[in-house]
């Protein structure tokens, strides 16, 4: 999952039940996407698939874009600000969404989902190490906690009998694929923090998702299927690109603008949930009483690590204030 966020302002708005569905859906679609990436990975392969998929919600953000700002507005500030925006198109989308493409081939779109929750724990941990940004005990706890859930369902994933010829050394490396994903994705945001400030998010969508195009496209051509894909990997290329793309960032745009980025952000806690739900319900993935411990574990870290939960009764004498 990845997200640009305005940290210049404190969150002081709410959210309304309509807001509440909204976020739903939006954790709906991004969850989704990892059950579409299984189906469509097998007949495309990675590169083809996700530089479709980038270059469709590209498409639709450029669209949305040009609507909303007269065309001159929208390219200058596009062609100003072309190398941060093509540099984090490589580290938010481009290669993300490759290794997790590489990591599906292998582990379910369930496990999957559960992996990509902790990104907000790489974007705590790499801010601290590049921004120094503060990391008080309680948020340290959170960083351990959180990756000592990676381990627990990395470990449920190899020990789990599977019926298949996969070792435990591809489904271990398919892990560390989804996990350097979700530290790519908190590498972008301390960058597009230093980086981007001012410019606003659609703008920063829309570049980057071009950005991620220009960098995928010689790969796919190189590497597009040899056999025609299915229509079903047709149809979920398409629902990437449109619903879990394009829509997906509009969607999380308006929550960020009603709601507030401490509050849009909270859908990182209920991807998972639509991961597994999507993956057992359509796919008929297995869900193991490991697999629901260690997302349990994972999250439980990272609302420690992200400062949402800010303290816990009996631990330290005050409560802090502090930054999501």
């Amino acid at each position: 999952m990845r997200t640009h966020r305005d940290s210049t302002a404190r969150d002081t708005s709410t959210m309304n039940p309509v807001n509440v569905f909204q976020l739903l859906i939006l954790a709906a679609l991004w969850g989704a996407s990892f059950l579409f990436i299984r189906v469509g990975v097998g007949d495309f392969g990675v590169a083809p698939l996700m530089a479709l998929r980038v270059g469709i919600g590209a498409l639709f953000l450029l669209v949305v874009l040009l609507a909303r700002r007269p065309l001159r507005e929208s390219t200058a500030t596009l062609r100003a600000r072309a190398l941060p925006l093509l540099v984090v198109g490589i580290l938010n989308s481009a290669a993300p969404f490759c290794l997790f493409a590489y990591a599906e081939i292998t582990l379910s779109a369930g496990v999957t989902s559960v992996i990509n929750a902790t990104t907000p724990l790489w974007g705590a941990l790499v801010a601290f190490v590049w921004l120094k940004d503060r990391l008080s005990a309680l948020r340290s706890i959170g960083l351990v906690v959180g990756f000592a859930g990676v381990l627990m369902l990395v470990w449920d994933q190899i020990a789990a009998p599977s019926g298949t010829n996969i070792s435990p050394a591809t489904t271990a490396l398919a892990a560390a694929a989804a996990l350097g994903a979700t530290l790519l994705y908190g590498v972008a945001a301390s960058y597009t923090k230093k980086h981007l400030m001012g410019v606003d998010a659609l703008t920063v969508a829309t570049g980057t998702m071009i950005g991620a195009t220009i960098v995928l496209l010689p790969l796919a051509i190189t590497s597009w299927p040899a056999t025609a894909p299915s229509m079903p990997a047709w149809g979920s290329v398409i629902a990437l690109g449109v619903a879990c793309t394009g829509i997906a960032y509009m969607l999380f745009f308006h929550l960020i603008a009603v709601a507030g980025p401490a509050r849009a952000i909270t859908v990182t806690f209920v991807i998972p949930i639509f991961g597994i739900l999507w993956g057992a319900l359509f796919l008929g993935e297995r869900v193991s009483i490991g697999m629901i411990e260690g997302c349990s574990v994972i999250l439980v870290g990272t609302a420690l690590a992200t400062g949402i939960v800010k303290r816990i009764p009996g631990f330290g004498g005050r409560r802090v204030s502090e930054r999501c």
